[in-house]
């Protein structure tokens, strides 16, 4: 497992170079292909998600990443406006070139990001984790418990011990930390693909798979379905008006509107992630979400059509962000990155498939035949939820497997 500064230059460098190149894509293929690194660039994006949970107490952790997941809600709602903006005049070639200035900037901050202090005791680097501790310290204008920077490396899956947000971090055991530094990087992604799949992580590991699968079909679906549903022209017989509505500037606008949907779901995501817990959380945001597609299984006016999903996205957003915050929270610092990463991985398998088989069916003249695939991949990830083995919510962080 690299670091999370790693992850961040990767994620940046990747975004950043292939997303301005492909405005200069001289056909087709070349533009795929570059879009297609992009895609790589962007899967680096949960590294950022754990580094930033392992620097928030317990306490308020839910919160504080439905905080920082706002700002992919932020992303979009921009570059609905920069499309509604550059597409009409300029056309894509600028819209892309526009939308890679942001991971640019991205390595502006580099210099400016601290390694997770958990991750340098996981290396044996303990001197280095004291100066980001001391760092985070003085910028919060508090002063770090006395006494040596610590660990424990026996507080694992194995043990109902988990220590409180003051206790020692680490106990400097050189043969334990080597332990770690194998498991962290020399055994590679196929014996920590063998750990998420142990006896002890393998229950966790699939359940989430279902459920990063559920909500990514979900949420790129009803993306989707914005173009596909929310116009005049639904009707199978004016197939050819629809197409040509789908280049007009309503289609930017109609994403424009239907991005702020995000928001409420965010918000209400951040005020029951805590108090209601992760896992209820998840099922109840994604049973209400069924309920406000349920009636899409028949034609509805535009505008009945555009708020169900309006309410539909907002709950899948709010869902969706809570699974980034579960998954980091279940499992260890030595394979938490590679845990969210194919956990992730597997949702983006979701958001592959979904406009091939649901938005098709839509298109395709069966919608409720799509809708009803919605319902039921939906319902699936629900009862996935009820079925996680952990509830994370005020949880401490565990920092290695055996």
């Amino acid at each position: 497992m690299e670091g999370g500064r790693m992850g961040f230059l990767f994620t940046a460098l990747i975004t950043s170079g292939a997303g301005f190149l492909s405005a200069f894509s001289p056909n087709y293929l070349c533009l795929v292909s570059l879009r297609f690194i992009v895609g790589i660039g962007l899967g680096g994006g949960p590294v950022l998600t754990s580094w930033f949970l392992e620097f928030v107490p317990s306490p308020n952790r839910g919160y504080w990443m439905v905080v920082f997941s706002f700002f992919w809600t932020i992303g979009t709602i921009l570059e609905a406006s920069l499309a509604w903006v550059v597409m009409p005049s300029s056309g894509w070639r600028w819209l892309l070139a526009f939308s890679s200035a942001p991971s640019f900037l991205l390595l502006l901050f580099y210099g400016f990001v601290p390694e997770s202090p958990r991750y340098l005791c996981m290396k044996g680097r303990t001197a280095d984790a004291m100066v980001v501790l001391e760092s985070v310290a003085e910028i919060n204008r508090a002063t770090l418990p006395p006494g040596l920077l610590a660990s424990n490396h026996k507080t694992e899956l194995d043990e109902n011990i988990y220590p409180s947000e003051e206790s020692p971090l680490i106990t400097c055991r050189k043969s334990e930390t080597a332990t770690d530094e194998d498991i962290g990087s020399n055994i590679g992604a196929i014996s920590a693909l063998y750990k998420l799949l142990s006896p002890k992580l393998i229950r966790s590991t699939l359940l989430i798979w279902m459920v990063f699968f559920g909500n990514a079909f979900a949420y790129y679906g009803i993306v989707l379905l914005t173009s596909e549903l929310s116009n005049d022209h639904t009707d199978c017989a004016s197939k050819e008006l629809r197409s040509i509505q789908t280049k007009d500037v309503n289609l930017y606008e109609d994403v424009f509107i239907t991005s702020f949907a995000e928001v409420p779901g965010l918000l209400l995501s951040a005020v029951i992630v805590d108090r209601v817990g992760r896992k209820l959380s998840m099922a109840g945001l994604l049973s209400i979400s069924c309920i406000f597609l349920l009636p899409l299984i028949f034609h509805q006016e535009e505008a009945l059509t555009t708020t169900l999903l309006f309410g539909a996205r907002a709950c899948i957003m709010g869902s969706f962000t809570i699974i980034y915050i579960y998954a980091p929270e279940v499992y260890p610092t030595s394979v938490r990155v590679t845990g969210v990463g194919i956990a992730s991985s597997m949702g983006r398998i979701g958001g592959i498939i979904c406009p091939l088989v649901a938005v098709g069916l839509v298109r395709g003249c069966h919608q409720t035949g799509a809708i009803l695939l919605f319902e039921s991949v939906i319902l699936v990830s629900g009862v996935a939820t009820f079925f996680l083995p952990l509830e994370t919510s005020g949880r401490e962080l565990t920092d290695s497997v055996r």
